[in-house]
């Protein structure tokens, strides 16, 4: 079963990331108490998956490093998160749409020269979600896709 393993947020941009081990969720804000939320209503919370994150140091020669320094939101365990937009997943009784994959950004390369790449291919970086409905999460809970829709890929001749 997937779970919530971890829960994350920083309060203001470039700042630490908080590790909790609850949270609220809501639609205006994302994770309350992190600066992106509201900022960014495409982008409210940002999920990235244990396996996907593992996979990404296994390319940097097995490397360990905590999760937080990827700066996501919430980390789950055993689930392929969707591709596809317009995909929901159901954290406790929070629901989430994803809008996109994360683009990793400079901040990676300066924690580990190489992580950005890592963690560029194969959505390794996450999701980036819209709330659709929030409420409490606490780690253990429960995560789900409720709705998969399939990635598009465009391709040009």
């Amino acid at each position: 079963m997937s779970r919530i393993i971890g829960i994350a947020r920083r309060g203001k941009s470039r700042a630490p990331m908080e590790k909790l081990h609850e949270a609220t969720i809501s639609t205006e804000l994302g994770l309350v108490g992190d600066c992106k939320g509201s900022k960014f209503p495409e982008r409210q919370i940002t999920i990235l998956a244990n396996e996907d994150w593992k996979a990404a140091l296994a390319l940097l020669g097995g490397i360990e490093l905590d999760w937080s320094v990827r700066r996501a939101n919430l980390l789950v365990s055993d689930l392929k998160l969707p591709r596809g937009r317009g995909s929901q997943i159901a954290i406790g009784n929070v629901i989430v749409e994803v809008r996109d994959q994360t683009s990793p950004c400079q901040q990676m390369e300066n924690a580990q020269p190489g992580l950005r790449k890592a963690l560029s291919g194969n959505w390794r970086g996450g999701v980036c979600c819209r709330v659709i409905s929030g409420g409490d999460i606490k780690i253990g809970d429960v995560i789900k896709i409720i709705l998969e829709i399939p990635e598009t890929i465009i391709r040009l001749p």
